[in-house]
């Protein structure tokens, strides 16, 4: 089922050239931040080309619960706020419905502040594990109480007089470690963060940007990003750049469906996000950025996708996961049409995403005709080329936005069509995912 109502079972049949500009929704990553840094400073933050998919809007609703003012005027988001350490303590409960991003962030961000709250989510993400972030999180002082293997619904008691922090992170985690960085702007002195190998660093970027005292030094340890505690953060006028997650999908779509010619403008390319082009580009995909630029901090570009027929199985670089740790399934299907191998190691961060996302693909693929092998934290898919793939299978998304819309691309060019139990679970993310593909010649429909 749908995490937010009944299933929406979708079919993807073998689609004639795609072809146009494909107007990707905002990028998550920096959506999510914009609104609880916006919440976070003094004054109003205006945020423009914010991605309005459910899981940021769950977000903009806690923002308001904690008791900043979140409200949308024309094509622009105005956030009042409370300040750092400003957090009201919430009414209800917050639901984040699918969001592991949200729920993580708004935990660090509310952990240092003396209220309580509870959170809870759709049935993937109260699954998921949070004792990633909380125990970080329980060094500062903050408590947590949940359901057993740290899992939600749980509630979060804030330090009352938290204590500034040293923390090494266990696994590559993007969230983790932006939890416990919004979690150190409340707490006095500095509070720092390793990590072994480089995650998206937007956190790191945007708390500058709002006028946080935030280094980062590469020394013998990894990579060392320090915090000074307690800034009086700035309302900034943001503009969020398309999000290069969503654009892998018509990006890889055009690769592999003949004839194909797509440009999707104003990616960011933040280099900690950019590893599936740079992954794509070494398999032979005919990509190629034009009017590269800088916007709101952020590197961008346009990017152009075209057919590529002679696409080869590669060895990714396991030290490239974190960069493209949720293009993963979306690669699979392209590595699906490529001709040989493509193995993808140091991938354990995919065993607990909204689903399994190794399980959920290997799954689907073999029942499409392809050859999968797998391990606790790498998966091989073994390549026929253009034009070999069968098809033909119903798969199952598992509530997860990334499973649904990867088996769909895969039905453009499969021999026979590609059912998707329940694409529902795609609007979390990517909300016109549906009509920007059928208007770029994609054979996609909703079934009774």
């Amino acid at each position: 089922m749908s995490s937010h109502g009944e299933p929406i079972p979708m079919i993807a049949r073998r689609s004639g050239p795609l072809t146009g500009v494909a107007e990707v929704p905002g990028d998550k990553s920096i959506s999510h931040r914009s609104l609880i840094l916006g919440a976070l400073a003094v004054g109003e933050t205006r945020v423009t080309g914010l991605l309005e998919g459910q899981d940021v809007l769950d977000t903009a609703k806690a923002m308001q619960a904690f008791g900043a003012e979140v409200e949308k005027r024309g094509d622009t988001w105005h956030v009042h706020g409370v300040g750092v350490g400003g957090f009201a303590e919430p009414e209800g409960v917050i639901d984040c419905g699918n969001s592991g991003t949200g729920v993580r962030l708004i935990m660090g961000a509310m952990a240092t502040t003396p209220v309580a709250a509870t959170f809870t989510g759709d049935a993937s993400l109260n699954k998921r594990p949070m004792a990633r972030v909380t125990d970080p999180l329980a060094l500062f002082g903050a408590r947590a109480y949940g359901r057993s293997g740290g899992r939600l619904p749980m509630t979060i008691l804030g330090a009352r007089n938290p204590l500034p922090v040293r923390y090494a992170t266990p696994v590559p985690s993007a969230q983790v470690k932006s939890a416990v960085l919004l979690a150190g702007l409340n707490a006095p002195g500095e509070t720092v963060v390793i990590e072994r190998e480089a995650t998206r660093d937007h956190s790191e970027r945007m708390l500058a940007g709002f006028g946080a005292e935030v280094s980062t030094e590469i020394t013998p340890e990894g990579r060392v990003i320090t915090l000074r505690g307690r800034p009086e953060l700035r309302p900034q006028t943001i503009a969020v750049p398309r999000d290069p997650s969503s654009a892998a999908f018509p990006v890889c779509a055009a690769l592999i469906t003949e004839g194909s010619d797509v440009l999707v403008p104003n990616i960011g390319l933040n280099p900690t996000r950019a590893g599936l082009f740079e992954t794509l580009r070494d398999m032979g995909a005919d990509l190629t950025y034009e009017n590269m630029r800088e916007e709101g901090g952020e590197p961008a570009a346009d990017l152009r996708a075209r057919f590529s027929p002679d696409l080869k199985g590669i060895e990714v670089p396991a030290e490239r996961a974190a960069s493209m740790i949720d293009e993963y399934p979306v690669l699979s299907v392209v590595a699906a049409f490529a001709s040989g191998k493509t193995h993808m190691p140091g991938v354990r961060e995919l065993r607990v995403k909204e689903s399994d996302r190794i399980d959920a693909m290997a799954v689907g693929l073999r029942a499409c005709g392809i050859t999968v092998d797998e391990g606790e934290d790498w998966w091989t898919v073994h390549g026929l080329g253009h034009g070999s793939v069968p098809g033909g299978a119903i798969t199952q998304s598992r509530l997860d936005h990334r499973i649904a819309m990867s088996f769909l691309v895969l039905g453009f060019a499969t021999q026979q069509p590609v059912r998707v139990d329940d694409g529902g679970p795609i609007a979390t993310s990517f909300p016109i995912f549906e009509p920007l593909m059928t208007s770029l010649g994609a054979d996609l429909a909703r079934e009774a």
